[in-house]
């Protein structure tokens, strides 16, 4: 959940690291240039590209990312807050590595392409902030059920995706959600998701995110920032029952001193061991949900 709250949070975190405030303002664009993810054991070949998927609504640029050779289980990774960015194209180059047909998606499409912030942004910058936060507030549960419709459309025509296998999602931040709304707007298609550092997962409105889970056939990792579940605590219960209630399968855990965006390379708060904990239990769920 990224708010004001978020940022003093982290900026006390980086305090207890021995980062002065004045720090703050070089560390993004040094953490930027440093976000190379640890390489993949046994590394298929890729291709990538930056692709326009036809939406209902207009034309989403995205990145879509695959194994050179072969058909795979396909993904789609719903950036955070700041949206599509090299980080992002990073994470879905390792994914693709690792043998998924990877779409990292441009969900501000609607209002301008990616990327909308420049290297080294950060959300605890005011400035990025004015930026990104009317893009964010643009966005609706209907135009996250829209976007997925054209998104799994478009991957179920490209050749590298093998559509009798089903697809997985993930998201960041205010991606969680989304995974959650796609998962249940296409359960036939949508077989895997992980939320990381995910927000507004539970709220009191109609069309909170954990009401959607007895539409969806999904198995699910949520990936929880610690600073967030003390923030809200009942959000893990709440989820888990809800998952439980389904019948469906999903692991819920809380990462000790992981914060608030801690599985993004180019974040301030970015943890390497934690971060590819997350990513080892991804695999995992992918292993056995997309087979």
């Amino acid at each position: 959940m990224c708010d004001d709250l978020t940022v003093n949070e982290s900026e006390k975190y980086l305090a207890g690291k021995g980062i002065s405030r004045r720090q703050f303002g070089t560390l993004a664009a040094g953490a930027a240039l440093m976000a190379v993810l640890p390489p993949v054991a046994n590394a298929l070949a890729v291709t990538g590209n930056d692709v326009v998927v036809t939406t209902p609504d207009g034309e989403a640029d995205c990145f879509f990312v695959h194994p050179s050779a072969g058909a795979h289980a396909a993904v789609i990774i719903w950036p955070d807050v700041l949206g599509l960015r090299p980080a992002f194209k990073q994470m879905g180059t390792r994914l693709a590595e690792s043998g998924y047909a990877v779409l990292v998606v441009n969900p501000y499409y609607r209002k301008a392409s990616a990327p909308v912030v420049g290297e080294g942004a950060s959300f605890q910058d005011a400035a990025t902030r004015e930026v990104v936060m009317p893009y964010a507030r643009s966005l609706t549960p209907e135009t996250n059920v829209i976007d997925a419709g054209a998104f799994i459309s478009y991957l179920d025509a490209q050749p590298a995706v093998d559509t009798d296998r089903g697809i997985g999602t993930t998201g960041y931040c205010m991606g969680g959600p989304m995974t959650m709304r796609t998962a249940a707007a296409y359960p036939d298609r949508i077989a895997a998701g992980g939320a990381f550092h995910a927000g507004r997962l539970v709220t009191d409105s109609p069309d909170s995110p954990h009401l959607l889970v007895p539409k969806m056939s999904a198995q699910y990792l949520f990936a929880v920032a610690e600073n967030d579940d003390e923030r809200e605590p009942e959000t893990k219960n709440i989820i888990a029952e809800a998952f439980e209630d389904a019948g469906l399968q999903a692991e819920i855990e809380v990462y000790d001193g992981a914060m608030h965006g801690w599985c993004v390379p180019d974040s301030r708060v970015y943890n390497e061991a934690q971060a590819e904990r997350a990513w080892s239990r991804l695999l995992n769920l992918f292993s056995t949900a997309l087979a």
